[in-house]
C-alpha cells in the first residue's frame, strides 16, 4: 500500500489518497459557525410577541448565516399567523434571514 501511495504522490494525487488510506486523516474539530449552512436553524427563547407590528423579540444564540453574535432583538415574521402559535417564554428553533434589509424569521419551530 505504501508503494502505491508513493506512486500516486509522484503523480500529484497524494492528498486524496492519503486521506483515503488513513481513516483518521482530515478529521479535525468542527468548522467555525460561520460555515454553517444558510438554512441551519438557531435556538432562541421568545421574549415578546408584538402582533400589532408583526414582530417577535427573541433571545438567541449566534446566527451563523447572518454572522451575528448571541443577543436579544426583534425580528419581523414571514407569516403573521406564527405569532398566534408562540408566547413569551417559549423555546424555539428558527431561521432569520435578511430580506431586503429587514431581519425576518422565515422558519419557526416551537420546541
Amino acid at each position: 500500500m505504501r508503494a502505491f501511495v508513493a506512486l500516486i504522490a509522484c503523480l500529484g494525487f497524494a492528498a486524496p489518497v492519503a486521506l483515503a488510506a488513513d481513516p483518521h486523516a482530515g478529521h479535525h474539530a468542527e468548522a467555525p459557525a460561520a460555515s454553517a449552512p444558510a438554512t441551519a436553524l438557531s435556538e432562541g427563547t421568545v421574549k415578546k410577541v408584538d402582533k400589532a407590528n408583526g414582530k417577535l423579540t427573541i433571545a438567541h444564540g449566534p446566527l451563523a448565516n447572518l454572522q451575528m453574535s448571541a443577543m436579544t432583538m426583534s425580528f419581523k415574521v414571514k407569516d403573521p399567523t406564527w405569532l398566534d402559535s408562540v408566547k413569551a417564554g417559549d423555546r424555539i428553533d428558527f431561521l432569520a434571514e435578511d430580506l431586503k434589509g429587514t431581519l425576518t424569521v422565515t422558519k419557526l419551530v416551537r420546541k
